[in-house]
């Protein structure tokens, strides 16, 4: 048997007429382009606003976008530091770099691989500005304590939502604790476009104003009315079209991928395999399950003899890359994530899965 990572292809052929229609109305109607009035991204902005219960939904470029976009409408900049976890892929950095800050990296809890809160109140100095909390394959992370130690410190939250669309935690969204949040709509995330599209969600009415003007080369609601030099970083017709397509069918698939998740860990208890542990009022979006394997590379050579892909998110830690060497970053300050990148595994895992072709990868694991 030859299962794919990800099956976009298998996702189009189930809502094919829905999509074709959609992307065909685009091409007729000629709204390519995510200007000021575009009717297909605004009624994005205004639907995923209202599935997760914020004010507020600024579509962008891309996620990555999104961040940057986010922490220049927070004001952050030179001589500014911003926490972020050690263990995350790289925009959650970049951004900070591309708006003259720091990164400061912190090391990630051993259960969730989230940003350790721990390491974030040890690393706060009087120059940080913002804490970036990633929620790491679709896990929250801890936010009640993270937003605590922000409050205590009087520090605003930035979300990075990007792999996390709907998970929740005590009963409330991520993308709903941060004074801001950042989704990527990438086309392999829960929910995503047929190419690079983002979004930025607040209920703070001044940074949604200044997020939407930086977005849109500056302007605010009048083209050719520039307030501030901005940026040009706008969703596109067709990606909002594809996405209104698909938002409806969110919660079914978010429900369809924690059914699998709950297989493979039921298939696989007793093995030598580290599983996901989900925290108690944790509601996951099982983006990717990820194992940890002190084999892994064998382990994921025999999966591929058996047709079955993996993956490795993320291989190296940040402080660790070549990127941001000047800033010191030793394996031992990073104990936890450099463990983790070392070790983890991720699983095929999409809502459109067979229950065959879980079997197959529960059978082939407990095999290694």
């Amino acid at each position: 048997m030859k299962i794919k990572f990800v099956d976009l292809f298998r996702q189009y052929r189930q809502h094919q007429q829905e999509l074709d229609a959609a992307i065909s109305k685009i091409i007729e109607s000629g709204d390519f382009i995510g200007g000021l009035n575009n009717p297909e991204v605004r009624k994005f902005e205004e639907s995923f606003a209202s599935f997760l219960g914020v004010k507020h939904c600024i579509a962008c470029g891309n996620g990555t976008d999104g961040l940057e976009i986010s922490l220049r409408a927070m004001g952050i900049g030179p001589g500014d530091e911003v926490i972020l976890p050690a263990l995350t892929w790289i925009s959650s950095a970049e951004c900070v770099c591309a708006n003259g800050a720091t990164p400061v990296f912190a090391d990630i809890d051993p259960v969730t691989y989230t940003i350790s809160p721990a390491e974030i109140e040890a690393k706060i100095t009087p120059r940080t500005k913002a804490v970036i909390p990633v929620h790491l394959y679709g896990l929250p992370a801890d936010m009640p304590e993270i937003c605590r130690i922000a409050e205590k410190h009087g520090i605003p939250v930035l979300e990075d939502c990007a792999q996390s669309h709907g998970a929740a935690c005590f009963g409330k969204v991520t993308g709903s604790f941060g004074v801001m949040a950042e989704f990527s709509f990438y086309p392999g995330k829960n929910l995503g476009a047929y190419g690079d599209a983002g979004g930025i969600v607040t209920n703070d009415d001044e940074l949604a104003k200044q997020a939407r003007m930086i977005a849109q080369h500056g302007q605010s609601g009048r083209k050719f009315h520039h307030q501030l030099s901005g940026r040009n970083s706008r969703m596109d017709g067709l990606q909002a079209a594809v996405l209104n397509v698909k938002l409806p069918y969110l919660r079914e698939w978010t429900q369809a991928r924690r059914r699998i998740a709950a297989e493979f860990s039921a298939g696989l208890q007793g093995t030598r395999f580290v599983l996901p542990r989900t925290p108690d009022h944790f509601e996951p979006v099982w983006h990717l399950y990820a194992v940890l394997s002190e084999t892994r590379d064998a382990d994921r050579a025999a999966l591929t003899e058996a047709g079955i892909p993996t993956g490795i998110q993320y291989p190296v830690p940040l402080p660790l890359l070549d990127a941001f060497a000047h800033l010191g970053g030793k394996p031992e300050d990073f104990p936890v994530a450099v463990k983790v990148s070392r070790q983890v595994m991720t699983l095929p895992i999409f809502p459109e899965m067979t229950e065959e072709e879980v079997n197959y990868v529960i059978e082939n694991v407990r095999k290694l």
